[in-house]
């Protein structure tokens, strides 16, 4: 590992996106006292569980690793020494051709009987994202159920979601707090404080009655609620940018000689991943609107309506999810080929294999959002 992979993985904690990395190192380090950590781990291999997990965009370079044409791989870094990242670590793709070869190398012929740990990481390898909110939902369906320590947003979304979720609650913080609005500005920031943490303590005690929620009740629906606020967030940073790309599938003109199929395909697929695009963006808006009309009557005196949908809604996190995730890499992905908006020479086969995955990308096995959450 060169000192930049070093260096960035120093960083990754300050930086990381939610969605993209799961740090199970720093998950390990902040929980070493809790009990819930050692009773239910996430992996049951002790390396494995002090590794890093990342969604990882595949590089023209990196493509030769794979059985089948991925762009989105889920990356392992076993560090050397888990107090000093200096020394570097081994890296593992889920689903790289000599996979097999890998693990047992790296964990030993323990891992060839650990088919728990291996179904964790077919679980994970399978989603589009990391979110924990669509991770515990995903996990809880495969009747697994890791401590509540991880499943929590990174310190980096948490300071960028802050004064978006300060906007999103300030009905309810000018309802719940008399006084000036430097009292209230402060009073708001300790709920969103509160909430992102899923702290309970005396001052989240009128919100819990009020709700009328025991305290296991309390902290599974804040971290509902957080969960919400955070694909609320993700979507309301993602939507400029999501326009951008179905404007430029729409129109984008590959370079050179290709055949009628191509030609056919590209031309047939452009306008159809555009739509898609756009359809998803209002699903996901609409489907969101539930949340919105949910705490509207938490705001209108009606708390029983809240409490109810915060209870029954984690149902929603796959649909959201995946189709969030599925957003973000396409997003993702466009900027990273397409860098500032500018749009370089782009031959008829790659722009076919980027096609190819968008399409992929897009193609959810269960009901439309709007329909789901109706």
């Amino acid at each position: 590992m060169d000192q930049k992979t070093v260096r960035s993985l120093e960083r990754l904690q300050e930086t990381a996106s939610t969605a993209r990395v799961l740090n199970l190192l720093r998950i390990d380090r902040l929980n070493r006292r809790n009990p819930d950590h050692s009773a239910s781990p996430f992996f049951e291999n002790e390396t494995l569980n002090k590794s890093i997990v990342l969604k990882h965009r595949v590089r023209r370079d990196e493509a030769e690793l794979f059985p089948d044409r991925r762009r989105l791989a889920t990356k392992i870094i076993v560090p050397i020494d888990v107090n000093d990242l200096r020394f570097g670590g081994r890296t593992i793709f889920v689903g790289q051709s000599n996979f097999e070869q890998v693990m047992h190398a790296a964990f030993g012929e323990s891992w060839g009987q650990n088919l728990a740990d291996r179904e964790m990481l077919e679980i994970l390898d399978s989603l589009p994202s990391l979110d924990p909110f669509l991770l515990r939902e995903r996990l809880r369906s495969e009747g697994r159920a890791p401590a509540r320590c991880y499943f929590e947003v990174s310190d980096a979304d948490m300071q960028r979601m802050i004064s978006f979720v300060e906007r999103e609650i300030r009905k309810l913080v000018d309802l719940c707090f008399a006084g000036s609005s430097s009292d209230n500005h402060k009073a708001g920031a300790r709920l969103v404080e509160k909430i992102l943490s899923i702290t309970v303590d005396a001052e989240t005690e009128p919100l819990r009655l009020t709700l009328r929620l025991e305290r296991d009740e309390y902290q599974d629906g804040v971290f509902c609620w957080k969960g919400f606020l955070y694909y609320k967030w993700t979507l309301h940073d993602a939507l400029p940018a999501a326009k951008r790309v179905a404007e430029a599938v729409a129109t984008i003109r590959p370079r050179g000689d290709s055949s009628l199929e191509t030609r056919s395909y590209l031309e047939r697929t452009r306008g159809l991943l555009a739509d898609q695009l756009k359809e998803l963006c209002n699903s996901a808006t609409a489907s969101l609107k539930v949340y919105d009309d949910a705490f509207d009557s938490l705001v209108d005196g009606q708390p029983q309506a809240f409490r109810e949908f915060l209870l029954s809604a984690p149902s929603m996190f796959n649909a959201l999810g995946e189709r969030l995730g599925a957003l973000n890499h396409i997003v993702s992905f466009w900027k990273y080929r397409f860098p500032d908006g500018k749009m370089p020479v782009v031959t008829p086969d790659e722009l076919l294999d980027i096609f190819n995955d968008f399409e992929g990308s897009l193609a959810f096995s269960d009901a439309p959002l709007a329909k789901s959450a109706a």
